[in-house]
């Protein structure tokens, strides 16, 4: 490799720099004025191209505590848009409109605020918990009522959907698959709470009982890889789904066991975070395009070449995780970040700036089509983590 850490540091911090103007300047300006139906709608969808909403569109429940952390985040770091404004849209439409009596979220509405699909989904639980914790980081006047509700989901969701292994099911009675993704959310919101409450034992409790079930259950023993689809008894589902291994959530489990793992001093969860890593890299990233694609086989060959920009923003978050928890490896660490950095470009190549692209083809193309809000969050918590990871080198 050529360059010495401290070369390859400077141009991190100064491209990561560049990604922070753009979100500050361009993206949450856009998505606030654009992006979010005021006053007393929630969060759109969906812009096009053109900047300006797409009509019509039916709004998942994720979109709104996903864009209510955006702002939330950017308001505690400075940002001085309206945050606090739209934090409190984003979360009180969610509330008024998927919150069901059983005190849990439903999973879709119209853009007119009439939930049509009130079935539950542990994914939308799982944001509802993390953004709880957003606000309370941001939001000092908020966090006690923030830290109960939080604590009553959780308390619904253990009462009532605890599995007897480990981690939650996806509906009573149970029912088949069980996903490890909603659980990677989880393990993402209960690190949160547990920084924001400085080490309450509900939710260290929580992170604990995930990390293990990921290490025992989620990740293959054999070929260190994190599976999708699970049967009941977390074993992977028997048919094709259970062969599914996904590159960028590779990288988002390394980035969050390597955050376990340095908080408790577990070298074990370390390891299997670098294990992730090197699949998500090695195995899940075209060898042309340089992009992470969308799915791979569990024996590494290609399921879905196609790319998303959710992906490239994983790959950053775990580079520089681990090129700060793993020293000794810093420098090849340091360079991958900089190819996931080249990897995020094609996405934010827009027309107007503070958009992006969601798919590239596997002959390099991009999709032209309208921006998904649900990305705002990979890519707020990404430039926020680069920042942070580089800070402490």
């Amino acid at each position: 490799m050529n360059g010495s850490p401290n070369t390859m540091q400077q141009l991190l911090i100064s491209r990561v720099d560049g990604l922070r103007h753009w979100l500050d300047n361009d993206a949450l300006p856009l998505w606030w004025a654009n992006g979010a139906e005021r006053p007393n709608g929630g969060f759109y969808e969906r812009l096009g191209q053109d900047g300006m909403p797409v009509a019509g569109d039916n709004r998942r429940a994720r979109v709104q505590p996903r864009q209510a952390y955006c702002y939330a985040a950017a308001g505690k770091r400075g940002w001085n848009g309206p945050w606090t404004e739209a934090v409190t849209l984003g979360l009180n439409w969610f509330d008024k409109v998927y919150r069901r009596d059983s005190g849990l979220y439903g999973n879709l509405a119209d853009e007119k605020g009439k939930l049509i699909d009130p079935s539950f989904d542990l994914y939308n639980q799982a944001f509802a918990l993390f953004s709880g914790a957003s606000v309370a980081d941001a939001m000092p006047e908020m966090a006690e009522s923030a830290r109960k509700q939080a604590r009553q989901l959780l308390s619904i969701l253990r009462f009532d959907y605890a599995h007897p292994i480990g981690g939650f099911e996806e509906d009573i009675p149970h029912r088949e698959p069980l996903l490890s993704n909603p659980h990677m959310h989880l393990f993402e919101a209960a690190l949160a709470w547990e920084a924001v409450t400085n080490g309450d034992q509900t939710w260290t409790r929580l992170a604990d009982e995930i990390a293990q079930l990921a290490m025992s259950h989620f990740i293959d023993a054999k070929t260190g890889a994190l599976r999708e689809y699970f049967a009941h008894d977390w074993t992977p589902l028997g048919d094709e789904r259970g062969h599914i291994v996904e590159p960028g959530h590779q990288f988002e489990w390394a980035w969050l066991l390597a955050r376990w793992g340095e908080l408790r001093g577990r070298s074990e969860a370390l390891a299997k975070a670098e294990r992730l890593f090197a699949i998500g890299e090695m195995h899940g990233v075209c060898p042309i395009r340089k992009v992470a694609v969308m799915q791979i086989h569990d024996d590494f060959s290609l399921r879905d070449p196609v790319a998303r920009f959710w992906g490239q923003t994983e790959w950053l978050k775990a580079a520089l995780r681990l090129a700060v928890v793993v020293p000794e490896k810093r420098t090849e660490y340091l360079h991958s970040a900089n190819r996931a950095l080249n990897a995020m470009a094609p996405f934010m190549a827009t027309p107007i700036s503070g958009l992006w692209y969601d798919k590239l083809l596997e002959d390099g193309t991009v999709v032209e089509e309208p921006a998904p809000a649900s990305t705002f969050y990979h890519i707020v918590c990404a430039i926020h983590e680069a920042e942070d990871q580089l800070a402490r080198l």
